[in-house]
């Protein structure tokens, strides 16, 4: 077992509900510092909603709630006394589709700053310098950082939308299906870049492409149905699955 201060977020008899309907049951699954860990599983099994648990964005959705636990280094996130707008903070988030606000390259990375108060106009320069460098973006935006963000590519879009959730200096990345709606070569850089992000943050990826999931994640969770059924590291998990189901469903029998 890895030692206790690895772990930087857990779920512990997680149970998820919308209204009556339950979501999640019982989710047992610890995140490790620095690593990538994948949710893998056939849509509709509970993978989004159990991301989206991790920096409460579901909270937004009126009529849910969370059983259990969800801890970020050893605290509740779910404790009335958190600071939600912090946790997001500190738990950054990048969504299936490119979302960059109808504003410059530039003020798309500087938003969470200024949102946070910052108005230290050259240290958000050096902020946007950095996260767009992080995000393997610079380059290409560099003479265009005054021109509107929707005019980038999509595959530019995305990676200024982790350069917008890296501007805060998160500590955990969440990714739902950042590939999806992407060609192969900007799939590939974004996967290249996870690979470099994992040396300073804890990463977790939502994504329906195992080929994915193996070439970038250092552990593999397969949900189904609510359930969490088998989490291991992601060679083991693809080559020697314990549970048939996980085994059925990286074989291509069902899903």
């Amino acid at each position: 077992m890895p030692a206790p201060n690895n772990i930087k977020m857990e779920a512990r008899k997680l149970d998820f509900y919308y209204s009556d309907f339950k979501a999640l049951m019982d989710i047992n699954l610890e995140f490790q510092k620095f690593q990538v860990t994948a949710l893998i599983g056939p849509s509709g099994c509970g993978k989004s909603t159990f991301i989206r648990c991790l920096n409460r964005m579901n909270d937004l959705i009126p009529g849910t709630r969370l059983e259990g636990s969800l801890t970020l280094d050893n605290e509740d996130i779910y404790d009335p006394k958190v600071d939600v707008v912090d946790l997001r903070r500190k738990v950054g988030m990048v969504f299936q589709k490119p979302n960059p606000f109808p504003k410059t390259v530039f003020e798309n990375v500087a938003y969470g700053l200024k949102v946070n108060g910052i108005t230290d106009k050259s240290f958000i320069a050096e902020r946007v310098e950095t996260s767009l460098r992080g995000a393997a973006l610079w380059d290409e935006v560099k003479d265009r950082l005054h021109d509107n963000a929707l005019g980038l590519s999509g595959g530019q879009q995305q990676r200024l939308c982790i350069a917008r959730a890296m501007a805060v200096e998160p500590e955990v990345l969440l990714m739902d299906e950042p590939a999806s709606a992407l060609d192969p070569i900007a799939t590939q850089k974004i996967e290249e870049l996870i690979f470099e992000l994992k040396k300073n943050y804890t990463i977790i990826i939502v994504t329906h492409s195992m080929q994915q999931a193996a070439r970038v994640s250092d552990m593999t969770a397969f949900f189904y149905m609510g359930k969490l059924i088998e989490v291991d590291r992601t060679e083991t998990l693809f080559t020697r699955p314990r549970n048939k189901q996980t085994e059925d469903y990286i074989t291509g029998r069902f899903g």
